[in-house]
């Protein structure tokens, strides 16, 4: 008896091949592709670059380039953002391009799963997002490392950098004129220029103590461990709303009209509920802040529209309503998994 073997044209279960196609009709829409290049890896190349040619030639008056408030600047204030709006754009053509080409019927009368029609389209686009935020990330970090200065001298006085906290407070007890009243992460001596009283060691050590966490992260490049910590958060960030830019556009049958939606929700609404105030579970059920819960302690608050500075300014995590990380996942996870629910479910019982 001769076994026939299955066909598995109908498997929810997305092949090999229909991911392939997926990927080459999304990286075909040059425009497109450029476009989100320039965004998220064209922007940072050029500013890093305008700087190092500064620094290059005009040393004494433009500082080096790689620091820790470079690389919180360049991530919180500029790749997160357009990681965001490239997500979603992309997200958005993925989940309406087959519709708006008129070749929706076309793949449908093939006979493949609806399911896996849809399913294909994830792989396919973060194939392209990941890496590309991936390579603007690494041109960040290594700038930020091998441009970060290696001494810094403040009124003619060489301020050693990398102490442990016991180091730099030795040091500050040797220069207390310049600690207390002189270094930008120290005391502005009592809001005056000059101090009315001696100042003693004793002063020096507390203020060092106390403007240590500044001190730790100025002039420095970020830790390892911050940079993979911070890599890895603005990636999940790109993969969640490249998703909710798929189901939302294919529940919605188009692109514009979505990527508008989600572009006014995350750079005005949101914001505008974050400093009004809303009652505390719908805080907890929105994505963003789910996401900038998983932030890095040591970068400032991000969220479009609020980009906070670092630790100390107006807006940073400590902002955030409070809610554990568990908490947090579970929010990203009921996101990623319902508008994939949704877009599939358009997509399965839409007319061909």
């Amino acid at each position: 008896m001769v076994r026939v073997k299955a066909d598995s044209q109908g498997s929810w279960i997305p092949t090999g091949g229909m991911i392939a196609t997926r990927f080459l009709e999304l990286r075909n829409r040059r425009g497109l592709m450029i476009t989100m290049i320039m965004l998220t890896i064209g922007i940072p190349t050029i500013f890093l670059t305008i700087r190092l040619l500064l620094h290059a030639l005009a040393p004494h008056s433009y500082g080096p380039v790689g620091d820790y408030h470079t690389f919180n600047g360049l991530t919180v204030s500029v790749l997160y953002v357009f990681a965001f709006v490239v997500a979603a754009t992309l997200g958005c053509t993925a989940g309406s391009v087959d519709l708006a080409e008129g070749m929706f019927r076309q793949l449908v009368v093939t006979g493949r799963s609806r399911l896996a029609l849809y399913l294909a389209r994830i792989p396919a686009g973060l194939a392209i997002i990941v890496p590309m935020v991936a390579v603007s990330f690494t041109i960040i970090c290594g700038v930020c490392v091998f441009s970060a200065p290696t001494k810094y001298v403040f009124q003619g006085v060489e301020v050693p950098l990398g102490l442990s906290e016991a180091g730099y407070e030795n040091w500050a007890a040797g220069h207390p004129d310049v600690v207390i009243c002189d270094l930008p992460f120290g005391g502005p001596c009592n809001g005056l220029t000059q101090p009315t009283t001696p100042l003693t060691k004793a002063q020096a050590v507390e203020t060092a103590r106390q403007d240590y966490s500044s001190y730790s992260q100025t002039f420095l490049y970020p830790s390892t461990a911050l940079m993979v910590r911070t890599g890895l958060w603005i990636e999940l960030q790109a993969i969640v709303w490249f998703i909710v830019g798929l189901g939302l556009a294919s529940l919605m049958g188009e692109r514009t009209l979505p990527l508008v939606l989600m572009i006014v929700f995350e750079m005005v609404v949101s914001p505008i509920l974050f400093l009004v105030g809303i009652p505390i579970n719908l805080h907890r059920a929105g994505v963003d802040l789910a996401v900038a819960h998983l932030e890095p302690s040591a970068l400032g608050f991000a969220l479009p529209g609020i980009v906070g500075g670092g630790p100390g300014e107006t807006f940073n995590s400590s902002s955030l309503p409070p809610e554990s990380r568990i908490v947090a996942v579970l929010v990203i996870v009921a996101w990623l998994v319902g508008w994939t629910i949704l877009g599939a479910w358009r997509m399965m019982t839409r007319d061909a």
